[in-house]
C-alpha cells in the first residue's frame, strides 16, 4: 500500500530531454516515489523549442499549465493554451512547436513503467 507524500517544489530537479533541444522534465511524482500506478512530470518547452515527431510506448494525458504553443497528433495540429486538456495514446505520431515569446509548460501522466521515446524518421 502507498504512503502519502508531499514533495516541495525546490525537490523537483529539472533535466533536458534528449530527443529535442529546449524541452526540459521535472519528475513530480512516480513509482521511485511511492506512487503504485502513475508518473506525473512537469515538462517545460521554451520558447522558439521545437520537439521532432515522435511515438511513445504508453499514454499520455496533458493538461497545459501555461504559454502557447502547436502540437502535432496524426495529421491534425493544435493550438494549445492554459487550461486545455490532451490524450494522447500510445504509439501514436506526435509533437511540439513553440513560436510564441514565451515558454510553455504543462503536466503530462503516463502509467509507470518505460516511456521511451522513438523518433519518427
Amino acid at each position: 500500500m502507498a504512503e502519502p507524500l508531499i514533495r516541495t517544489s525546490d525537490e523537483i530537479e529539472y533535466e533536458a530531454v534528449d530527443a529535442a533541444d529546449g524541452l526540459e522534465k521535472g519528475v513530480l511524482i512516480a513509482d521511485d516515489h511511492g506512487a503504485p500506478n502513475f508518473a506525473i512530470r512537469r515538462f517545460v518547452l521554451e520558447a522558439g523549442a521545437e520537439v521532432p515527431e515522435h511515438t511513445n510506448e504508453v499514454e499520455h494525458e496533458q493538461y497545459v499549465l501555461g504559454g502557447e504553443y502547436t502540437v502535432g497528433i496524426d495529421d491534425e495540429e493544435y493550438e494549445v493554451e492554459a487550461g486545455d486538456s490532451l490524450l494522447i495514446p500510445a504509439g501514436t505520431v506526435h509533437w511540439y512547436r513553440n513560436e510564441g515569446d514565451e515558454d510553455g509548460a504543462f503536466l503530462c501522466a503516463v502509467p509507470n513503467g518505460d516511456d521511451e521515446i522513438e523518433l519518427v524518421e
